[in-house]
């Protein structure tokens, strides 16, 4: 079943760091060093949309995004680093040609909104806390409008 689009989708990953974007290697490449978080974070992905398609399909969505890591220590990567890596990999990745996704399987297909440009609205924080763990948390975004 795929939550409503009023719906906020809430994932949440236990024992990993979130996948982070610093390197020029694609984080979808085989092999890559953060292979297992991309895994674990698409796995938790599908689990919290039931199996279905994207929830959020066009390109007209301003859509929030939230990231919250906990972890008993300071985490190794900066927030910009991590919301990049999860914002790539809960993207639309099938109309990639380029990327060569074969060995993600059906985790592939896994996403929740067309492409990360639609994220208007982008939190970060780090709590310490008794284990590792991290929760993404994404929403529809309405834009204030702002007079001048």
């Amino acid at each position: 079943m795929v939550p409503p689009r009023t719906a906020t989708i809430t994932i949440t990953v236990e024992g990993l760091l979130p996948p982070a974007k610093n390197e020029a290697v694609s984080l979808f490449a085989a092999g890559h060093g953060h292979a297992k978080r991309v895994r674990a974070l698409l796995d938790a992905t599908r689990s919290a949309l039931g199996g279905g398609s994207p929830p959020y399909p066009t390109r007209s969505e301003s859509l929030g995004l939230e990231l919250v890591l906990t972890s008993p220590t300071r985490p190794p990567g900066d927030a910009t680093n991590y919301l990049g890596g999860v914002a790539d990999v809960l993207q639309d990745k099938t109309e990639r040609p380029n990327l060569d996704l074969t060995h993600l399987g059906d985790l592939a297909a896994v996403a929740v909104y067309v492409d990360d440009s639609l994220l208007h609205n982008v939190r970060y924080r780090w709590d310490c806390g008794d284990r590792l763990r991290y929760t993404v948390r994404i929403w529809a975004f309405v834009p204030r409008l702002v007079k001048r």
